[in-house]
């Protein structure tokens, strides 16, 4: 048995050095967190989303109609929303044919019904991931898509909102390791547009924040309400245990 414990430990050692020592990649931008109770802003995003992501990514595990906890009626789902399907009630799938996809992109695009959830990391919860993801797509000749991405580098995915942010350049310089002086790193300096798109950039930026709080929100519809509820709970726990206290008090004042 001791045996077992200590190989587990030397084991957890190892697994904790390689995750320390690791390279988390470039910072994340943090997601505006308030996107995802703003109902405006999650129009919009369901909007971006259907347009843009919904060719090629499907939400599988989501249906048309839960749009309407976001204030959609079913007469504007129907006429803004139903491109892949004529029902309501459908799931959000997609008719790509996943060998196809495969073949053209390199990969199955991945079904995005939890992707928020499921990108966190050390740098961030999956909301800041996808927020910086999206925008920081930049041009890339020596790619097959002519695109690339600095927190997915080599991503296969080209950048679909091209024409709202325009295009952009990645600029890099070698620097010398900080940790090794005989070695030299590739250092991200910043972006320079060479293209403007349809949207400035505080323009672009505040249309991601919106798609990312729809797909923070997909991930789990009932949340804002999960929340609400939470606080009543709370209130209600935190008023009767005042009242068993008193209570107890009550019942063994006499006990000596």
């Amino acid at each position: 048995m001791k045996r077992i414990i200590a190989g587990l430990l030397a084991a957890l050692s190892l697994c904790t050095t390689a995750l320390a020592s690791g390279d988390a990649g470039p910072a994340w931008d943090k997601f505006p967190k308030e996107r995802v109770t703003d109902v405006a802003s999650l129009q919009n995003g369901a909007k971006l989303f259907v347009n843009y992501c919904l060719n090629c990514h499907a939400a599988a595990f989501m249906r048309f109609n839960r749009l309407r906890d976001i204030g959609l009626t079913e007469d504007q789902i129907k006429k803004n929303m139903l491109f892949p399907t004529e029902k309501v009630g459908d799931l959000m799938t997609v008719a790509l044919n996943a060998k196809d996809a495969k073949d053209w992109f390199g990969a199955t695009p991945p079904d995005l019904t939890v992707i928020a959830r499921s990108r966190a990391g050390a740098n961030g919860s999956g909301a800041d991931y996808l927020y910086t993801y999206m925008r920081t797509f930049y041009r890339d000749e020596t790619k097959a898509t002519g695109w690339n991405n600095l927190v997915f580098p080599s991503v296969g995915m080209p950048h679909v909102l091209w024409q709202l942010q325009g295009e952009q350049r990645a600029v890099f310089a070698d620097e010398k390791d900080p940790h090794d002086a005989t070695r030299t790193v590739h250092v991200f300096k910043g972006f320079e547009q060479t293209k403007p798109g349809q949207l400035n950039k505080a323009d672009y930026d505040a249309a991601m924040a919106d798609l990312v709080g729809y797909l923070q929100w997909m991930g789990e519809p009932a949340q804002n309400q999960r929340a609400r509820l939470g606080v009543w709970v709370l209130l209600f726990l935190a008023v009767f245990t005042t009242i068993a206290w008193r209570l107890n008090a009550a019942y063994w004042k006499d006990v000596k």
